[in-house]
């Protein structure tokens, strides 16, 4: 019972924040100053949500498809390049593995926005700026990934599962392929998840680096 009331609560909680946007979504323009909204919708989500649809300044349907495009690029991009990483880091031995690591885990310690500046310079000389490129190149591959997978493949993929596609004849692509890719596919499912998840809310970069022609989703809702 308590276990149970718990989840109850936590679903709850987790919920109400989108109950309160939808109330907010189905009043009228006076309701947006009034913080004692009524618990029982009005009735104008439906027009709100046509004028956001239709609105001249926002290319709503445009918008998803980009924010569609860049996510599904960037999480497939980085489930791939990262579980490659991750397996080099976690079952290859090389010089300079760990420090190597290290490296790209303290990358996670630079704020994004002291890289702002530098990387839109770097997107304005080569003519990216206004294109969805500029949103997805830079987020190819992420240092949480390559963790996330490196601590993954340490502790859940033997090392003689590696060394019987050796005896077998797999060269170095093939194991990884046939032999590290399957084993990871549960910790790269939740990478590409999270990945997808905040790439379709991401607004910080997108709002810097694209115009009111290639909107993401979130870019274009700012335009209202």
């Amino acid at each position: 019972f308590f276990g149970y009331g718990l989840l109850i609560a936590a679903l709850l909680g987790a919920v109400l924040p989108l109950y309160w946007a939808f109330l907010i979504a189905s009043g009228d323009s006076s309701s947006l100053n009034n913080v004692n909204l009524p618990w029982w919708p009005g009735g104008n989500f439906l027009a709100n949500a046509a004028k956001v649809i239709t609105n001249e300044r926002v290319a709503f349907f445009k918008a998803i498809l980009n924010s569609l495009i860049v996510s599904t690029v960037v999480s497939a991009s980085v489930v791939f390049f990262s579980t490659l990483a991750g397996y080099a880091f976690a079952k290859l031995r090389f010089r300079g593995r760990q420090g190597l690591f290290v490296f790209v885990i303290a990358t996670t310690a630079v704020p994004t926005q002291l890289g702002v500046v530098p990387l839109f310079i770097v997107m304005s000389q080569l003519g990216w700026t206004g294109s969805l490129g500029a949103v997805i190149v830079p987020g190819l591959v992420t240092a949480f990934g390559v963790f996330w997978m490196t601590q993954y493949l340490s502790s859940s993929l033997p090392d003689e599962l590696i060394e019987a596609g050796r005896v077998d004849g797999a060269n170095m692509i093939k194991t990884f392929w046939y032999i590290g890719f399957p084993a990871a596919r549960p910790a790269a499912a939740m990478l590409g998840l999270f990945t997808f998840i905040a790439t379709w809310t991401n607004f910080f970069w997108p709002f810097i680096v694209l115009d009111v022609n290639s909107p993401t989703l979130p870019v274009a809702l700012s335009q209202l």
